[in-house]
């Protein structure tokens, strides 16, 4: 194995590419797939992100579809924990547990194992860009539910412009996040 040497002055946000128009007209996209595609950018980011989940001393990393798996799994491996894997509806075999959620034009609903995490677990959610925080405020619902505490948020992208990271402070949980977009 090959461990990559601290890079604290690397810009992330330089290695995030910005698809205009996608996937809609006035969209900016973007675009993780080069982070993780650079060795060292992939490795900062979760260097980071896993420094930032240590501060709260979780017992599983709980990482939400699609790309929180990427950043989740690999943070539970460099700091020794489990990883929980949250879906959309229908995506887990066996018996789950789930939680409704609100989206802008309907319903949506988010699961997990039923047993993969326990009463008094404490857990940090993880995903890769932080919009309007219904996701993740659902996934919080979800670990409540079965009794954890959920110590905090981290993403790697917050786009503050859509209220999410002022909503999540709203609901009392705590968030933090790698880079910000603003309004481009």
């Amino acid at each position: 194995m090959i461990a990559l040497p601290p890079q604290p002055d690397l810009d992330l946000a330089s290695l995030v590419r910005t698809i205009p128009d996608f996937p809609r007209p006035g969209i900016q996209f973007r675009d993780i797939t080069t982070l993780i595609g650079d060795a060292v950018g992939f490795a900062e980011s979760v260097r980071r992100l896993s420094a930032c989940a240590a501060a709260y001393r979780p017992d599983l990393i709980v990482a939400v579809e699609a790309r929180g798996f990427l950043f989740g799994a690999a943070m539970a491996t460099a700091m020794g924990l489990g990883v929980v894997p949250v879906r959309k509806a229908g995506k887990l075999p066996g018996v789950t547990i789930g939680v409704d959620y609100e989206l802008e034009y309907g319903t949506d609903r988010l699961e997990l194992h039923e047993g993969a995490v326990l009463p008094g677990h404490r857990v940090v959610l993880v995903d890769d860009l932080l919009a309007t925080g219904g996701t993740i405020l659902a996934t919080a619902a979800l670990m409540r539910s079965v009794g954890a505490e959920v110590a905090a948020a981290l993403f790697v992208i917050d786009l503050p412009d859509l209220g999410g990271s002022a909503r999540l402070g709203a609901a009392g949980l705590r968030c933090e996040t790698l880079i910000a977009f603003n309004g481009d």
